[in-house]
């Protein structure tokens, strides 16, 4: 299976590297451990990448002289995931050039809505200079001006459902839980009550299906989450 992107985790905490990279896998990208910022150097010169997940308390270079380094050289968006909660230690980051930056003890659901946050936006900025629509079967959604057209139909969507579509599309391979959905598309944090996510995907699928009776677009994994049906 092709995965949808490169991942490079510098943690020096052994756990907590192990479970990112789960995060990154489960999530179907590749990624490649480091456990100081001197290796994360070398790992990063040695091929592309597409997102730097980056702790900063790390043995020999800090993770600090990591991020400079990395934002001279690349814009690759390096998300920092640290146990350091003050708010000057988050601004020097930020303005250092991070696109994120996430505390620990972290939410698995959190992480792992950002980093497809951030990989999307990475990718969509890799390919500005293609025609800004994503495609999906007989569905075509235009970026630029937030329109879906499916089966030469223009749907009315609403922000949520828009959304949630354009996940799905962006990603066709990935299945997507519900707490990863919610995190993504709301930007707040999960906690188990389903009926939103599913009464946005139910609208959805039956706008869908009136656009294009003939065809299944998404398909539920039960238990797990939803994907778009190849």
């Amino acid at each position: 299976m092709e995965t949808e992107g490169n991942i490079l985790v510098v943690e020096d905490d052994n756990a907590i590297n192990q479970l990112l990279c789960k995060i990154a896998k489960r999530n179907n990208y590749t990624p490649q451990p480091a456990f100081s910022g001197t290796e994360a150097q070398l790992y990063f010169q040695k091929q592309e990448w597409d997102l730097v997940l980056l702790d900063l308390m790390l043995p020999g270079k800090s993770g600090e002289e990591v991020l400079g380094e990395i934002v001279e050289q690349s814009d690759v968006p390096v998300i920092i995931i640290s146990a350091k909660n003050e708010t000057q230690a988050k601004i020097d980051c930020l303005r250092t050039g991070a696109a994120d930056y996430i505390t620990k003890p972290f939410h698995i659901e959190e992480v792992s809505a950002r980093m497809d946050s951030h990989l999307l936006r990475y990718r969509r900025s890799k390919t500005s200079s293609k025609p800004p629509h994503l495609t999906f079967k007989d569905i075509n959604i235009d970026l630029e001006a937030k329109t879906v057209v499916v089966n030469g139909q223009l749907l009315k969507l609403t922000v949520r459902e828009y959304a949630i579509l354009e996940l799905l599309v962006s990603s066709p391979k990935k299945m997507f839980s519900k707490a990863n959905l919610f995190e993504s598309v709301w930007q707040e944090n999960f906690h188990g009550d389903d009926n939103t996510v599913n009464a946005h995907m139910s609208n959805l699928r039956t706008k869908l299906a009136k656009a294009n009776p003939d065809k299944e677009y998404i398909e539920t994994i039960w238990g797990m989450g939803y994907r778009l049906k190849n």
